[in-house]
């Protein structure tokens, strides 16, 4: 609001104040004013971060959030069947579950993948910046398979965090000085593709296929000149769920277009393919 010269209440007489700098003025820093700081925030903090942990290339890993393993989907019907509840709840409940425990075969193998990359990565290079990070969105599901699968190999990881109402807490298992919490999409995604050797995506909604489609359009229109080797795990999953057959057909991609990426059902397969990829374009 305007400040009025006659307003007594806006003046000070003779008193010492203590005033507060731009920078540490939280209520500006919240504000629209303040959006363009913010976002240069998460572009510098994590930027600084990584440098100094010496994180140069990373092995991204998306999917859903959704996905759980076998033991937690046991666990949730055990307690399901345990408490007093209406039976259409229950069999809603277990309709839910089972869908968990068909689709856990992806939560073990992002943890396996990811376990053996870790491995792999540690043991052909003594230097940091030569290795390869497995990095997730932090979340649960896909997520918490691949920082757990680093975790099993000893490794350092990255969790790229995202504040959302419905997912509170970032999973347990993302190197704690690695783990980032963004406010904005955009930002996020910058850090996943920035640092990014490769993309191996596993089944996923939303979020998953618009991180997906990004990548590849940023191949597809050359905004990026790396070769970035993307492995799409589970065959039954993407030919059902995309049909990239039709987008050729109906000519809205190139027939080249299937060619940014392989697809692949065991985590022998894609580990072969992954570390041979990334060992020609990156020799130690």
């Amino acid at each position: 609001m305007p400040i009025d010269d006659d307003d007594g209440a806006n003046q000070v007489h003779g008193q010492k104040i203590r005033l507060t700098k731009a920078y540490a003025n939280q209520e500006f820093l919240n504000s629209p004013d303040g959006r363009s700081l913010r976002i240069l925030s998460e572009f510098l903090e994590p930027q600084g971060r990584l440098r100094r942990h010496d994180v140069v290339n990373t092995i991204v890993f998306f999917g859903s959030a959704r996905s759980i393993s076998a033991e937690e989907a046991g666990d949730e019907l055990d307690r399901l069947r345990s408490q007093d509840l209406d039976p259409d709840k229950v069999r809603h409940g277990e309709e839910r579950i089972d869908l968990g425990q068909r689709t856990a075969k992806y939560y073990h193998s992002a943890r396996e993948l990811a376990r053996r990359l870790t491995e792999w990565s540690k043991s052909r290079s003594d230097n940091p910046r030569n290795r390869f990070y497995v990095c997730s969105g932090g979340g649960p599901g896909i997520m918490e398979a691949a920082n757990r699968g680093a975790s099993d190999a000893n490794g350092v990881s990255i969790g790229l965090n995202i504040s959302l109402p419905f997912e509170p807490n970032a999973n347990p298992y993302q190197t704690r000085e690695l783990s980032f919490e963004f406010h904005y999409f955009f930002m996020r995604k910058f850090w996943f593709f920035y640092p990014a050797r490769a993309l191996i995506v596993f089944p996923g909604g939303f979020g998953t296929l618009d991180e997906l489609f990004e990548v590849l359009n940023l191949i597809t229109t050359k905004k990026t000149t790396k070769q970035l080797p993307v492995v799409l795990f589970g065959s039954e999953f993407w030919n059902d769920v995309v049909n990239f057959d039709a987008l050729e057909r109906w000519g809205v991609v190139s027939p080249s277009a299937r060619q940014l990426f392989r697809v692949f059902d065991s985590v022998d397969d894609a580990f072969e393919y992954t570390t041979a990829r990334l060992g020609q374009l990156y020799p130690v």
